[in-house]
C-alpha cells in the first residue's frame, strides 16, 4: 500500500492493516524456514510495508 492510501485511514485502520501485515510476514517467514517460499523479494516488501504503515500512525499519533 502507498502511504498516501495509508494516510486516508483512521488510527484504528492503520493498526488493522498493521496486524494483517505482520501476520503475512509471519506466513512468508514460515515458508521460507520450510523451503516453500520461491519469490523471497516478497520478505522485504512486506517488512517496508509495515514500517510504512507505522510511520503513517506515528505521524498521526503525534498530530494529535
Amino acid at each position: 500500500m502507498k502511504a498516501s492510501e495509508l494516510r486516508q485511514k483512521d488510527e484504528a485502520g492503520l493498526k488493522d492493516e498493521i496486524k494483517s501485515l505482520q501476520k503475512a510476514h509471519f506466513g512468508l517467514r514460515m515458508q521460507k524456514g520450510t523451503q516453500q517460499l520461491n519469490n523471497t523479494a516478497q520478505l522485504r516488501l512486506t517488512r517496508r510495508s509495515i514500517a510504512r504503515a507505522k510511520t503513517v500512525l506515528a505521524q498521526k499519533q503525534a498530530a494529535k
